[in-house]
């Protein structure tokens, strides 16, 4: 075989290792064993002509990138991309949640306290969990709460008493008469 057939036989042994090294963990001595092969490659060209050498080396500076592209395009569908990568996420993954969106319909709403809130933690409103914060002291875990209000993305409860708890919220007669802006004290005919 001529020099100019070793050069080519080099140059593709380089290609393969170059590609290997994507697949085979080995420290980078693939990788180097890679570059070995295309420089002698291109030494070997190199000394059949210039024009060879030129050739080999520009062969070698877009075949060795677009083999280690295609390399890493493919790697995520094997076993050890598998493995390494986490798996892309569903448009429905990423989409911001109603709930969040619907914050401010939470003021009022009472709820129950899920973690310990030293002051922030985990709160269960009409079956939904909302990261919440208490008004600066601690509220345990299982403790009854209002939400006071809302501020940007942050709800800000208060501990309250499962005694004056409404049973029904859209039920007037269960609220205590201070919720419902009506006066017992003031006289309706005057």
């Amino acid at each position: 075989m001529d020099p100019l057939g070793w050069a080519a036989v080099l140059l593709l042994i380089g290609l393969a290792l170059a590609v290997l090294e994507v697949f085979v963990p080995s420290g980078g001595i693939i990788g180097f064993l890679s570059i070995l092969a295309a420089l002698a490659a291109i030494v070997l060209a190199f000394r059949q002509g210039y024009g060879y050498g030129l050739g080999f080396l520009g062969a070698a500076v877009v075949a060795l990138p677009a083999a280690l592209a295609l390399a890493l395009h493919w790697w995520p569908a094997t076993p050890m991309g598998r493995r390494i990568l986490l798996p892309v996420p569903t448009p429905d993954e990423v989409l911001p949640d109603d709930e969040r969106l619907n914050l401010k319909s939470l003021v009022g709403q009472v709820g129950q306290a899920r973690s310990l809130m030293l002051p922030s933690g985990l709160v269960a409103i009409q079956g939904h969990h909302v990261d919440a914060v208490s008004e600066g002291m601690v509220i345990e875990a299982g403790q009854w709460v209002r939400v006071i209000e809302v501020r940007g993305t942050r709800v800000v409860v208060r501990p309250t008493d499962p005694q004056t708890l409404p049973s029904d919220p859209k039920d007037p007669l269960s609220q205590p008469i201070d919720t419902l802006g009506l006066n017992p004290f003031e006289d309706p005919l005057a």
